[in-house]
């Protein structure tokens, strides 16, 4: 989603598509409540681990943590069917500088192959910047495979990837909106909503951020200017990445092959796309890539998480409409007093998905959840921490569009220390954000009630 693809005609082609789809989300009640085993699956570079040996390097990581992190690790993956990898470096990145500038560093370093698969790819400074950088790589031999949804493309010349075409990169538009067009299965409804790039199969990266000049500045309160001396219309959107090392990049880069091979875009240059990784860090992670005929893996783990919560449930959501068991279960967890925050756009570049999430404040409101609406800067990121341990990074928004129509991935990371980092973003978020009350919500003019509404009938297609 994003202001430069408004397109009537596509909207109108998607409404038809979308309405017509009658998959559900999974039914709530049939996810675990009771741990089938003692501890979680644990892979590694070279295989499973024995279950002994798994539970001690467990014990031995999440030694200061919660007893009850190793059951939600265990209920996650009888939910998902994903077991967690081990042994992986996992670094956060706020906004777009911050992590366009350590994509590029990988970009420049890479050896022998550059995966990429993003939702938007502008024809602005920083896509300009980004392609001529990989049609410098491949010039010097490099093998570079860029995959782009059509949809989210579909304001960025055709000249653009030709560019890019004609000096031997590999380019493959996702789901072209004409079906004459396309080899793999066709829906103009089903979008690759995935940020992936992979260097030389051992350097990853992951999240919510696009290959847009949207990203070009960091959001007001990162940018460590005065509010005064800045120009609100170039304030940088808010949003976060991760980059990681370690053996579950492979499993980036398995997802990123996966799907071009399901687009029937023929084969890929031959290159060592899946080098030995060795451990990198202490990382425990899970890589959670969904796509329509799938499950809703990312819906699974964000339920389970929020229903095991014991302390706090803090969430960030770009682009919030959540289903009634979303709702449920965030009601639930701060009836039983546990602290549930969402920091939500007070901005936002879809006023229309903004406006059906609004809908549901009235009785989160009620039923005790807290919510802020970040000011000034355009929310991008799709985050969440709970209980200061489990944290999930991705391109996934909590709406039906992403869990059940989209392509999308996540990464679930479940570590204390990446949860005080992720806390500590939380709560620079909330000192930019504004709390809405109930009192003054349900004051709020009717005019904004009708819209919320009115929205709120269009969720089953946004």
């Amino acid at each position: 989603m994003n202001k430069h693809r408004v397109s009537i005609w596509a909207a109108a082609l998607a409404f038809l598509c979308v309405v017509a789809s009658c998959k559900t989300l999974p039914d709530v009640e049939q996810l675990p409540d009771t741990p089938a085993k003692s501890a979680p699956t644990v892979t590694t570079a070279k295989g499973p681990m024995p279950q002994a040996q798994a539970a001690k390097l467990l014990a031995r990581r999440w030694a200061n943590a919660s007893p009850d992190l190793k059951q939600l690790a265990v209920l996650e993956e009888q939910a998902t069917g994903v077991p967690l990898i081990a042994g992986n470096d996992v670094r956060l990145l706020f906004d777009g500088p911050a992590t366009l500038r350590a994509m590029i560093d990988a970009v420049r370093n890479a050896k022998n192959s550059i995966n990429l698969e993003t939702y938007i790819f502008d024809q602005d400074p920083i896509g300009l910047q980004f392609a001529e950088l990989l049609m410098e790589k491949r010039r010097q031999g490099v093998v570079v495979n860029v995959m782009y949804d059509s949809v989210g493309t579909i304001g960025t010349p055709k000249a653009f990837f030709d560019n890019m075409r004609a000096a031997g990169v590999n380019m493959l538009a996702f789901n072209p909106i004409n079906p004459a067009k396309a080899k793999g299965n066709w829906s103009i409804n089903n979008r690759d909503h995935r940020k992936i790039l992979v260097v030389d199969g051992s350097v990853g990266f992951t999240g919510g951020i696009n290959i847009s000049a949207d990203y070009a500045n960091s959001s007001l309160f990162r940018s460590k200017r005065k509010p005064d001396n800045v120009d609100k219309d170039k304030v940088g959107w808010r949003d976060t990445h991760i980059r990681i090392e370690g053996p579950a990049v492979a499993t980036l880069q398995w997802a990123f092959i996966d799907n071009w091979v399901r687009q029937e875009a023929g084969e890929l240059p031959a290159v060592d796309y899946f080098p030995r990784l060795a451990p990198a860090g202490d990382k425990f992670v899970r890589v959670l890539a969904t796509e329509p005929n799938r499950h809703s893996e990312i819906y699974k783990s964000l339920l389970v998480a929020i229903n095991e919560a014991k302390k706090s449930v803090h969430i960030t959501s770009a682009y919030f409409v959540p289903d009634q068991q979303t709702v449920d279960a965030l009601i639930g967890a701060a009836r039983r007093g546990v602290d549930v925050k969402l920091v939500l756009p007070g901005v936002s570049d879809h006023g229309l998905v903004m406006h059906a999430g609004r809908a549901f404040f009235d009785q989160l409101l009620a039923g005790g959840v807290r919510i802020f609406q970040l000011q000034v800067a355009v929310l991008h990121a799709k985050t969440a921490v709970i209980d200061g341990a489990w944290s999930t990074i991705g391109s996934a928004n909590i709406d039906r569009r992403s869990f059940i129509h989209n392509y999308e991935l996540n990464v679930v990371v479940i570590d204390p220390g990446f949860g005080r980092d992720m806390e500590n973003a939380f709560n620079e978020d909330l000192r930019s954000s504004k709390e809405v009350t109930l009192e003054e919500w349900r004051d709020r003019p009717w005019a904004d009630r009708v819209k919320e509404w009115a929205a709120r009938l269009t969720e089953y297609w946004i």
